[in-house]
């Protein structure tokens, strides 16, 4: 294994789609640490040589974090705080955007408007994680609303969306933090601030991951008859044509002052896991993990408790239908990602960096004993499968290290 930046300082990496293309550059922010969103540049470090990129830097007060990269192109986007910021507007989850670099230039993803009536194809809140589709033409998020944060927070719900390569979209309504974006945003998940017990109603959407690129998986966090919360995995198919996108269903897709924005007509939001009567029901909580797909898109993994309480790997079809589980080990400890040949999968396990085969959950592990275990956050391999990046504490900073898969 191989330490590759060195500072008296923080490295952040993102869950998934951290390395450039070509496999040299691994793009990362500086943030003090993963909850503390104070960083102020978005850089890269080449894996060979260490030579360090800043490829944004931010301005006026505003914070950025939170960096994934174009599957083919040199793409970065990731969140970008509000400038200017004071007393009335902060970051928070319902104050923050995407933001894209491209050949050096930045530009807005989402457009906002907060201002009644609101613009259909801009957002009214804050957008995170995102995330670009295998194609690259579509970027995932996680979004909460300021309308409703603003109306009743408990309205404020987690949801997932999209942004759309449609755009541009310029905001209708002429309030101050108002601003344009270059593609059309919309939910594309439903919740409810008062799930029914024992259904399929959901009211948090979050840790989603693309399945090809016209599904979304995500987690969901259901109610059990006894009205505990049980996070559950749901999919949704994503309209196939612009004007699909631009239809709005059966709400407004831009929302209203009360309500939040909707899918467009014709996504539908299916469950996929039924594990209510499960000794340890649910997906888990800990570690933080993303639904990730293969890359052939017919298989989705996640991470659930075995019946003797330990997180192992589980697959399932994205039709539905029986779980597999796939590991029987101490108990995985960080998120996880595909290896790009879909064979294999890279975790944290007993303090090391471990390869899993998809199919007999047989372990390699890659890295022996740690002076500081890798961190929970962040597992990535490289585009081309040979490298695999994470996270580990050096003298008190969060610093990146690489070893090769052999793979």
């Amino acid at each position: 294994m191989k330490q590759i930046t060195f500072a008296s300082r923080n490295h952040q990496l993102t869950n998934t789609s951290t390395w450039t293309p070509d496999s040299n550059w691994l793009a990362y922010d500086v943030r003090p640490s993963g909850a503390s969103f104070t960083g102020e540049t978005i850089e890269r470090v080449n894996v060979n040589t260490g030579e360090v990129d800043v490829i944004y830097r931010a301005a006026n007060g505003a914070h950025v974090g939170v960096v994934t990269v174009h599957p083919t192109d040199e793409q970065y986007v990731f969140i970008h705080g509000p400038e200017n910021p004071d007393a009335d507007w902060q970051y928070d989850f319902h104050h923050r955007q995407g933001v894209i670099v491209q050949q050096g230039l930045a530009s807005n993803l989402d457009a906002m408007d907060i201002t009644a009536p609101y613009t259909p194809g801009a957002l009214r809140g804050g957008s995170h994680v995102h995330v670009f589709s295998p194609n690259g033409q579509f970027v995932s998020f996680t979004y909460n609303d300021h309308v409703l944060h603003e109306y009743s927070p408990t309205l404020d719900l987690r949801n997932v969306g999209v942004a759309a390569p449609f755009g541009p979209v310029s905001p209708a309504g002429a309030h101050p933090r108002n601003y344009g974006g270059s593609r059309w945003c919309v939910l594309v998940s439903r919740t409810t601030p008062t799930p029914a017990p024992g259904s399929d109603d959901i009211n948090r959407a979050y840790e989603e991951g693309w399945v090809g690129n016209d599904r979304l998986a995500f987690i969901g966090d259901t109610l059990s008859a006894r009205g505990e919360k049980v996070p559950e995995l749901f999919i949704v198919d994503l309209p196939k044509d612009e004007l699909s996108w631009k239809r709005a269903g059966e709400a407004p897709l831009q929302g209203t002052t009360n309500t939040m924005p909707a899918p467009p007509a014709g996504v539908i939001q299916r469950r996929l896991t039924f594990t209510h009567q499960n000794r340890y029901p649910g997906l888990a909580s800990q570690p933080r993990h993303w639904v990730r797909s293969n890359p052939q898109g017919d298989t989705l993994a996640f991470l659930m408790r075995d019946d003797t309480g330990l997180v192992q790997l589980w697959c399932i079809s994205p039709q539905g239908g029986n779980l597999r589980q796939v590991t029987n080990t101490s108990g995985i400890q960080s998120a996880f990602n595909w290896h790009p040949s879909g064979k294999w999968l890279g975790f944290v396990l007993e303090n090391r960096i471990a390869l899993c085969e998809a199919q007999t959950g047989e372990i390699t592990f890659l890295t022996a004993d740690h002076g500081n275990p890798p961190s929970a956050d962040a597992v990535v391999f490289s585009p081309d499968g040979a490298l695999i990046a994470w996270m580990a504490d050096v003298d008190g900073y969060r610093q990146l290290w690489v070893t090769q898969t052999q793979r």
